[in-house]
């Protein structure tokens, strides 16, 4: 072995990912609720920058990204040159057409306003104020409204209330069962037992036997074992079905159907698919952000400055940015829309004849059509959701694996979904179909996989074993 020092050369490669490719990667990954966030802050911290209220329906988007592209190429140009020969007031990330909601018009449809929902708490406490009650009591169902969780349920016991207001429990109890007695029914229970008790009392339905199942069998229930109740209880498997029914009717969250004070997330798609006259046309939504122009205030000083000033340079560097934004925004548009319109090709069979003609698809297939990488397909998509005539989807829904059929295509995992959702939907109750007799089935369609996928897609879909859904 030989120890010592030396100078050797060596040629290596590597990616360097600089800081305009880093943001550039970052645009496209953004849905449009976060490009939405992004561009303000980019206006805020470069004074090139400006957005332009006006909209400019009449520009096709064609237009737009080869004007974009051609004016990107020329900033190598003398600066002064450039602001001499070219008019900048076109570059610009446009939107595409007209938004649905304009502030500066005078009317308004109730479509522009989301109403705002009643919480269980309001709900309760409107209930309350026409209830006479001594104030101690109401103080009392007050604290206990509080404390219900989102649910309807009590979150403290009777003794934490008892010792918080320093009274016996018994004057608690009284004013639980005030609460028991609001709508929704079931609220203020302690747990699910009492919650169905409530509502079974409510709806004229306490029996002896009814209690008894409430209160000792709903695991049975869950898991279907009617024989058991039978046996315990003493009647037959018929009347333990048809309790069972009665009881499957509750609300086990009372609370549910009311608004809750977490805010809600709404999605805003970021594409959308449109069938006109046969055609799908894929809009790639953009309506919300800011037209963003180069300001004409800093155009002229870049202009008129020297240009080894640091005025000049630090305009410069702000103005590269700001034509790099520009560009990667309208990059992540184009981008967008190509592999969209790729999907939307090649699941044509989807969304003409539904979710059973789902095809298996990957990124690669998609990276091929588009020319470019996997990786880049993946950012596109991610945390994307597209609005087409049969709904709201996520454009990884689009995505998915499957099997190879008889017929040599390929069957997506959601396809073979709606399958079994289908034959257990049509399937005899009394006599429903087994894991193995579901595989044959979709065997003799030419679809092709084995009992255990099938229990694991209907796992994935909810769906009970064939035990759990037999009826009697």
């Amino acid at each position: 072995m030989k120890l010592g020092y030396e100078l050797t050369i060596e040629q290596t490669q590597k990616l360097v990912m600089t800081p305009e490719l880093i943001q550039a990667i970052q645009i496209l990954q953004f849905n449009t609720q976060e490009l939405d966030s992004f561009v303000p802050e980019q206006l805020l911290t470069n004074p090139i920058l400006e957005k332009e209220e006006k909209i400019d329906t009449d520009d096709r988007e064609e237009d737009i990204l080869k004007e974009s592209s051609a004016k990107i190429e020329e900033l190598e140009r003398d600066w002064a040159e450039y602001f001499k020969d070219t008019d900048l007031d076109d570059i610009s990330y446009k939107q595409h057409y007209q938004s649905s909601f304009d502030p500066d018009k005078e009317e308004f449809t109730y479509e522009q306003f989301v109403s705002s929902e009643i919480t269980l708490t309001d709900h309760l406490f409107n209930q309350l104020q026409y209830v006479e009650l001594k104030p101690a009591c109401k103080e009392v169902v007050k604290y206990l409204i509080e404390a219900l969780d989102e649910n309807g349920y009590l979150t403290s016991s009777v003794e934490e209330v008892a010792e918080v207001f320093g009274i016996g429990t018994d004057k608690v109890l009284e004013a639980l069962e005030i609460l028991q007695g609001f709508e929704p029914v079931g609220v203020g229970a302690r747990n699910l037992k009492e919650c169905l008790l409530i509502q079974m009392v409510n709806n004229g339905d306490d029996r002896p036997e009814v209690r008894q199942i409430i209160e000792n069998h709903l695991e049975d229930i869950a898991q279907n074992r009617l024989s058991n109740i039978a046996k315990a209880v003493g009647i037959t498997i018929k009347e333990v079905q048809e309790i069972s029914d009665i009881i499957k009717k509750y609300e086990p969250k009372p609370g549910r159907q009311f608004g809750s004070s977490i805010d809600n997330r709404y999605i805003i798609p970021d594409v959308t698919v449109e069938k006109i006259d046969g055609e799908y046309i894929i809009i790639v939504n953009d309506s919300s952000a800011p037209r963003l122009n180069i300001n004409r205030y800093y155009r002229k000083m870049l202009k008129e400055a020297d240009k080894e000033s640091s005025t000049s340079k630090f305009l410069t560097s702000k103005l590269n940015s700001a034509l790099w934004l520009i560009k990667s925004i309208e990059q992540r548009r184009q981008t967008i829309y190509n592999v969209v319109d790729a999907v939307v090709r090649y699941q044509l069979d989807f969304f003409e004849k539904g979710p059973k003609h789902l095809k298996t698809l990957t990124l690669k297939q998609i990276a091929d059509e588009v020319g470019i990488h996997e990786s880049t397909v993946s950012r596109s998509i991610n945390g994307k959701y597209m609005q087409t005539p049969r709904g709201l989807f996520e454009i990884k829904y689009f995505f998915t694996s499957g099997v190879t059929a008889s017929c040599g295509s390929g069957i997506a995992s959601e396809s073979i979904k709606t399958h079994i959702w289908e034959m257990v939907q049509k399937e005899d109750p009394k006599a429903p179909l087994s894991d193995q007799a579901i595989a044959k089935k979709l065997a003799e369609m030419g679809i092709d996989i084995s009992r255990r996928t099938v229990a694991k897609y209907r796992d994935e879909m909810n769906l009970p074993s064939s035990s759990k859904r037999k009826r009697y």
